[in-house]
């Protein structure tokens, strides 16, 4: 089991013309890291948040499709098998923990994620198979671009946690969150988690 690495990371806020947040996201020397899952906390956004429409993620030559869903908490998801060949889909992460056993095609129920947090998925058949839901309690989220550079649009001023995600963090490691006051003419953040290699 890898130890937990020391998880230090920096945040630099500075004002911006555009509203809403833009965050840089780096890892390890200073690389970009693509798909770092960022999202704003609060009260407010607690309250805020609603399910989106129903997502999907397939199966398809013995892969998830896709490997990385974000999706906000009450989100029903659907596990449609592409292959010829059965699955079976399950979690035991405690954010949801579920089974899908042996099938092919789309199963008649969707999974719905009513708990925020990190969901491990994997395949009892296929032990090279693995994706993360990412179930966040807010509507302000974004996943880093090729740049490491995520863009939440038009969120309100205010007070709020500000909290990252990488999957090359250790397996069970929360998102790293800090304070972070939004001013309403937006900001731009820098969050550096060196330990975690792209």
């Amino acid at each position: 089991m890898r130890r937990l690495l020391p998880a230090l990371f920096a945040a630099l806020v500075l004002p911006c013309t555009a509203a809403g947040l833009t965050v840089s996201v780096t890892g390890a020397g200073g690389a970009a890291l693509t798909g770092a899952v960022v999202f704003l906390e609060s009260p407010a956004a607690a309250q805020a948040v609603r399910p989106l429409s129903e997502q999907e993620i397939g199966q398809q030559n013995k892969t998830f499709m896709p490997d990385q869903l974000v999706i906000t908490r009450g989100t029903a998801v659907s596990f449609p098998n592409r292959d010829t060949t059965r699955h079976h889909v399950y979690s035991f992460s405690p954010t949801k923990v579920f089974e899908i056993k042996l099938y092919i095609g789309t199963p008649a129920a969707p999974v719905v994620f009513d708990t925020a947090g990190i969901g491990v998925l994997g395949c009892n058949i296929h032990d090279h198979m693995v994706a993360w839901v990412v179930i966040v309690d807010t509507p302000w989220f974004a996943t880093a671009d090729a740049d490491g550079r995520a863009v939440l649009a038009n969120v309100p001023p205010g007070d709020y946690r500000l909290r990252t995600w990488h999957r090359g963090l250790p397996p069970g490691s929360l998102p790293l969150e800090q304070a972070l006051k939004l001013p309403a003419a937006g900001a731009k953040v820098a969050v550096s988690l060196p330990g975690v290699r792209p």
